[in-house]
C-alpha cells in the first residue's frame, strides 16, 4: 500500500502529471458538450434542415437554359 500511495504521490509532484490531469478533464468537458448540444438541438437541426431543403426544391427554379 506504502508504493501506491509514494507513486501516487510522485505522479501529483510531477508537473506533467498535473498538466495531463487538466488536459483529459478539458477533454471529457468538450466530449460532453458536444454529446449535449447534439442530443438537445439534434431533432430540430434535423426538421429545420428538412424544411430548408423542401423549400430549396419547390420555391427555386432553376436558370433558363442558354
Amino acid at each position: 500500500m506504502k508504493a501506491v500511495m509514494s507513486t501516487v504521490r510522485a505522479f501529483a509532484r510531477e508537473e506533467d502529471g498535473v498538466a495531463l490531469t487538466e488536459y483529459l478533464i478539458l477533454l471529457a468537458l468538450l466530449v460532453g458538450g458536444v454529446i449535449a448540444a447534439v442530443t438537445v438541438a439534434g431533432s430540430n437541426l434535423s426538421d429545420a434542415w428538412e424544411a430548408w431543403g423542401t423549400w430549396w426544391t419547390t420555391t427555386l427554379e432553376p436558370p433558363p437554359a442558354a
